[in-house]
């Protein structure tokens, strides 16, 4: 049985989520994150209480020393600044001992979007009528098609969709909403949903929890759909088209934003459409869409080479 965190812990939890409106992902995030930093500390004989920039720059290299991903040791030490900085302003500590240890820096990786013609081949991949192949197609064109976030996709509620105004309501990072619009084959995908072939064949004769019946997607057991479930569905028809291994829901959301800035999309209306807080963040994107126009560009003019540049 694991023990519990200390109550200045709790209490920053409780902070983040009710006053900094964290998700619940978030939360869990950092609840074991900073379950193992207490871990270490116990380990040295430390309590929060009197630990220094030394501890924090140690654990720093134990992290480090374990393999982790740097995504996630940033993630991590994130975690400890965050709470050491909340301490002081609470007033249970003097000085934020990780105020002057930086925060690992995580090389800047390209999204690896699909091509056009294997996300048509990815949907194509779903056959049949059945109820089951129904929400299948829709959640892979609702995910390609408007670029949301896998949790965002299961927490639509069906009060969120409006096919007439071909819009839909998503919830991001923080519970910030913005309105989506639903492409054509989204949208023919999402009716047919919920259509009499589709999500009223999975709907049970009676609910079993609340806010099932509201769920946009439901499960063989007529559950919301969980994010585990709409992995497995990407995951599938992946297989079934020689993607496993690359396909995950964020290369959908990737391929979304690619796409569009492939066929003349403004930048700053991808970010809105994909709900990032920064522009750098969807700034990547334009650094695909470039490497992919020179890819096109020296394949097909004959004086396309400039000298010095790697063919």
């Amino acid at each position: 049985m694991s023990e519990e965190l200390p109550l200045e812990v709790e209490e920053f939890l409780t902070w983040l989520r009710v006053e900094r409106g964290r998700s619940t992902n978030t939360l869990s995030a950092y609840h074991g994150d900073l379950r193992r930093y207490l871990s270490w500390l116990r380990g040295r004989g430390r309590s929060l209480a009197d630990v220094d920039e030394g501890d924090v720059t140690d654990y720093v290299g134990h992290l480090r020393d374990k393999g982790l991903a740097p995504a996630t040791v940033k993630r991590m030490v994130v975690s400890v600044r965050a709470l050491h900085r909340f301490r002081v302003a609470e007033g249970t500590g003097d000085a934020d001992p990780s105020a002057d240890v930086a925060v690992p820096r995580v090389p800047r990786g390209v999204p690896k979007a699909l091509t056009e013609d294997e996300v048509d081949q990815l949907i194509k991949a779903v056959v049949g009528d059945d109820a089951p192949s129904l929400r299948d197609r829709a959640i892979l064109e609702v995910l390609y098609g408007t670029g949301l976030r896998i949790s965002e996709l299961v927490g639509l509620s069906l009060a969120d969709v409006d096919l007439v105004e071909a819009v839909l309501r998503a919830y991001g990072k923080g519970g910030k909403e913005r309105v989506v619009p639903i492409g054509r084959c989204a949208h023919d995908a999402l009716r047919a949903w919920l259509g009499p072939g589709g999500r009223p064949v999975l709907e049970p004769e009676r609910w079993a929890r609340r806010g099932d019946a509201e769920a946009l997607f439901l499960n063989t057991r007529g559950g919301r759909m969980s994010r585990q479930g709409a992995w497995g569905v990407v995951r599938k028809y992946g297989s079934r088209t020689g993607l496993e291994g690359r396909l995950t829901p964020h290369v959908l959301r990737h391929s979304c934003a690619t796409h569009m800035l492939d066929h003349g999309a403004d930048i700053r209306s991808v970010q809105e459409l994909l709900g990032h807080a920064s522009i750098s963040t969807t700034q990547l994107y334009t650094l695909v869409s470039t490497e992919r126009l020179w890819a096109v560009y020296r394949a097909a003019h004959p004086r396309a080479m400039v000298p010095g540049q790697p063919s």
